[in-house]
């Protein structure tokens, strides 16, 4: 009985927290953000770090505002002379050092606790264009506390770099990237000043 009631006021003031807005902080130092790009030889797999992230959540309307910025400079796919191509001939991350993904909305709802399954939807920049992108995630949601994992795709050629296939070489013009994360909520503060 005590247990129910303690799981029924969790789950009220996990509600009230998110109709008043919740300011999201993301852990930058648990985050992943693996890529993978298949080829016809082997798969080339690396990773890239976030700079910084800042999120607030609207629960009753779904609206989901700030950004997630990943340092393009800090790609690492093992090979210092495959990263130096993909820095300056494909990335051109000199030029455009980071990668910025600006999310609008969640579609599904987010369970207080236990897994969601919900899209993020929002604005992907890269290379120096926008693109509009729907990405599946999976919220595992435990005392506040979310650990968010995502998988998506990257049609990197279609939006206007290079593909660094060679002759012998060939690579998919798509980088599959995942992206693992640790998520702690805070009451937003809205002020009507």
């Amino acid at each position: 009985m005590m247990k129910s009631v303690r799981h029924l006021v969790s789950v009220f003031a996990f509600a009230l927290l998110l109709s008043a807005g919740e300011s999201l902080v993301v852990d930058t130092s648990q985050t992943k953000i693996e890529f993978t790009l298949p080829s016809l030889l082997h798969t080339v797999h690396g990773e890239f770090r976030m700079k910084r992230a800042s999120l607030l959540f609207d629960a009753p309307s779904g609206k989901l505002s700030g950004e997630l910025v990943i340092d393009a400079t800090s790609g690492e796919s093992g090979s210092a002379a495959r990263d130096k191509r993909m820095h300056s001939a494909i990335l051109e991350s000199a030029k455009y050092p980071e990668i910025v993904f600006r999310p609008d909305r969640v579609e599904g709802s987010v369970a207080g606790t236990g897994k969601s399954s919900v899209k993020l939807h929002g604005i992907f920049s890269i290379h120096g264009g926008d693109h509009e992108i729907l990405v599946p995630a999976t919220i595992d949601a435990a005392g506040g506390a979310y650990t968010v994992s995502a998988n998506f795709e990257v049609p990197y050629v279609k939006w206007g770099m290079k593909n660094p296939s060679t002759l012998i070489l060939r690579v998919n013009d798509t980088v599959e990237i995942h992206v693992q994360t640790h998520v702690s909520a805070t009451s937003a503060v809205h002020s009507g000043n």
